[in-house]
């Protein structure tokens, strides 16, 4: 049943994320991603804020939490959970494993990034 949850979260979040990009976007240009930065700062945000509640204020199901979290706000924003990882590893003082993830991801993902778009240009050529 959770799964079903955290899918009804993602459909819920990715349509918000399309909503901020079609009305951010045309307001401020196209000149920066705004509309992916302030999506992000926002999902972090949220993120942070929402499992602090549930830690210390709200009594909420596993259902409701994979909802609200993996679903809504990963739905909306894979870079929330990023966060709340790097923040949970500092919580816990691991800063060398905190630097070494943030590095790991943003390296990584960005030469994925490139990899996939290398290998599709590629392909297509």
């Amino acid at each position: 049943m959770t799964i079903l949850w955290v899918a009804l979260g993602g459909a819920i979040g990715s349509a918000l994320r399309y909503l901020v990009n079609i009305t951010v976007g045309p307001a401020y240009g196209s000149e920066f991603p705004w509309h992916t930065l302030i999506i992000n700062v926002i999902g972090c945000f949220v993120m942070g804020a929402i499992v602090s509640l549930m830690a210390l204020k709200l009594n909420v199901s596993n259902d409701m939490r994979a909802f609200l979290t993996t679903g809504i706000i990963g739905g909306f924003t894979t870079f929330s959970a990023f966060s709340l990882d790097f923040a949970t590893l500092v919580e816990r003082k691991a800063y060398g494993f905190a630097g070494a993830y943030a590095m790991g991801s943003v390296v990584f993902s960005l030469l994925a990034v490139f990899a996939g778009l290398w290998l599709v240009r590629a392909a297509l050529a």
